[in-house]
């Protein structure tokens, strides 16, 4: 059987015979985590729902419709879309560079009519997606070859280096480990990462004295010693430790937590959701949280060990380190265990890029599932 009649039988599935295979496991804790966001963003509104909640539930609508077209739509469409959708994601990042919107220091964000997005967040399911489609049909011979790598390490590196530009060095060093991460689970050869590793401590002082803004140096400094200037640089995080440690056990109650209701802790509805969450749910509860997080890597993990098809696979597993890098920057970094970096909470932070980008991404997971039967390759298109 060749690959266009394997596509064709995908394409005699049912719509009914989709609703079945549609998997509750993975679509429960997703909305559970949502229905948490809107919660706290209610409560970060003072107990209102504007100026978070109401706006961020028009966009959870908005990212539930993308997840089900993402979902229902024939694998073949994404086989096929693929290197599309990732080349429209890098000219957003090329636009952002010329005719960008400045917010909070940075160029990352594109006005295009009444919408307002950040490309870099949309460019990491779009890497997924074309790496994913590119390595689907190599053999174990093709992918012990280095020459076989060179295309992906440039779709890499073209919006590695824009998206340092903006500067957004937490979106960039997230594409990158995403890259790493696909290159080992496809089989790349050990010793290149080994040498990977040596480049990266060697071209480490450059990279400080020329790559990096003086503010991203001054947020390392203060991540080593973040008492040092507590009412600047270290403020944030000093803030961050106050509110978190302040829940105790249970926490404070919801609506009681006096860092976020009293405006002491910054960006309590976006990069530091979790440290809110933790001050009024306490311990237990952001215990809690955590298990859902790892409930949902751990689905994501068996939706790809089980699907049949190569392509599936690695969009599963490529949108599970997404996903898995998302969550652990942001909460280590605002437990004081990571460097400070424009990292969101996955599915609980105010905003609608990251959200939509990311239930793209579990939508097309829900594909991969449902069409994890189906022996597919990209290989032919």
């Amino acid at each position: 059987m060749n690959f266009n009649t394997r596509i064709s039988n995908a394409n005699m599935m049912s719509f009914s015979e989709k609703i079945n295979k549609f998997s509750l496991v993975l679509f429960i804790p997703v909305v559970i985590v949502l229905a948490l966001s809107i919660v706290m963003l209610f409560s970060a509104g003072g107990g209102n729902w504007q100026p978070f909640a109401l706006p961020q539930l028009g966009k959870i609508l908005a990212g539930l419709t993308v997840f089900f077209i993402a979902t229902f739509l024939n694998i073949k469409t994404w086989i096929k879309s693929a290197y599309l959708i990732y080349f429209v994601a890098l000219v957003l990042i090329v636009l952002v560079t010329f005719i960008g919107h400045t917010g909070m220091g940075a160029q990352r964000w594109l006005s295009i009519g009444f919408l307002h997005i950040q490309p870099s967040e949309f460019i990491k399911i779009a890497l997924v997606l074309a790496l994913a489609r590119y390595f689907s049909w190599m053999n174990s011979v093709d992918l012990s070859k280095f020459k076989n790598y060179l295309i992906p390490l440039a779709m890499l590196c073209l919006p590695f280096v824009l998206i340092c530009l903006q500067p957004d060095l937490g979106t960039a060093i997230s594409l990158g480990l995403i890259t790493a991460g696909i290159f080992y689970i496809v089989g790349a050869n050990k010793k290149w990462f080994g040498i990977l590793g040596i480049l990266c401590v060697i071209s480490a002082p450059i990279v400080w004295y020329v790559g990096l803004h003086d503010y991203q140096r001054e947020r390392i400094v203060t991540f080593f010693n973040p008492e040092a200037d507590t009412k600047d640089s270290g403020y944030q995080i000093t803030q961050a430790k106050i509110a978190f440690g302040s829940g105790g056990f249970l926490g404070k109650g919801y609506l009681a937590g006096t860092q976020a209701q009293q405006a002491f802790l910054p960006e309590k509805h976006t990069d530091f959701i979790f440290t809110m969450f933790g001050e009024e749910f306490g311990f237990c509860g952001a215990f809690v949280l955590l298990l859902i997080y790892t409930f949902i890597i751990g689905c994501l993990f068996w939706t790809a060990k089980t699907c049949m098809n190569r392509f599936g696979q690695l969009v599963c597993f490529g949108f599970m380190l997404n996903f898995f890098i998302y969550y652990f920057i942001n909460i280590s970094m605002v437990l004081g265990l990571l460097p400070t970096v424009g990292v969101p909470l996955p599915l609980m932070s105010f905003g609608g890029s990251s959200l939509i980008s990311l239930l793209f991404g579990f939508g097309l997971c829900q594909n991969a599932h449902i069409h994890k039967d189906q022996q597919l390759s990209a290989k032919g298109f």
